[in-house]
């Protein structure tokens, strides 16, 4: 099925996480023992079925994508995988719209894979709908290797940088940079 939701994704003109960060995800899932995961992005459903493999079996996915079309795909590829329809509750909409009405400190996990340039905003969002304990991970953090290039570089690279920068800096975070697919920023809320 995640070869499904990844030609979806190809398709659609998605990038996809790769298989290492696919990997991680579900272990980060599972060290939280995760019944609660907010994801940004929902893309055709290959970071949820990862997430999902990882949490608890009573555990709900929230996914937030402003595309419907692509909730629908990542919904088949959810039932697909074996998932009940009630592990994941697929909400459409922008995340800076959705976010602010999901439950403080009702989260496990957030992962974060939608637009980079709302990335700082995700992490005060983030910060809100943890738990103490829980986990925030940003994925692509490494912008094809841009992020550490001296040279001029777009927007979306400064904000990452921004993003790494406010990570590593806030003393409410432990944070770690996996180098899986193209940089997962982890970090454990205190």
């Amino acid at each position: 099925m995640l070869r499904w939701a990844r030609d979806r994704a190809r398709e659609a003109g998605l990038r996809s996480v790769s298989p290492g960060t696919g990997s991680a995800l579900r272990l980060l899932a599972a060290s939280v023992d995760a019944k609660a995961v907010a994801e940004i992005g929902t893309g055709t459903g290959v970071s949820g079925i990862h997430l999902l493999h990882g949490m608890r079996a009573d555990g709900v996915l929230t996914t937030v994508d402003p595309e419907p079309e692509h909730q629908s795909f990542a919904r088949q590829a959810f039932r697909a995988s074996g998932f009940a329809s009630n592990r994941a509750r697929f909400i459409p909409g922008r995340a800076l719209d959705v976010l602010p009405r999901l439950a403080d400190a009702g989260y496990d996990l957030v992962f974060c894979d939608g637009d980079r340039l709302e990335f700082l905003d995700y992490l005060a969002e983030s910060l809100r709908l943890l738990r103490p304990g829980g986990l925030v991970v940003f994925e692509g953090v490494f912008a094809n290797g841009r992020t550490v290039d001296s040279g001029p570089q777009p927007t979306e690279v400064l904000r990452l940088r921004e993003l790494l920068r406010a990570v590593r800096e806030t003393q409410e975070l432990v944070p770690s940079l996996l180098p899986v697919g193209d940089g997962l920023l982890c970090a454990v809320k205190r």
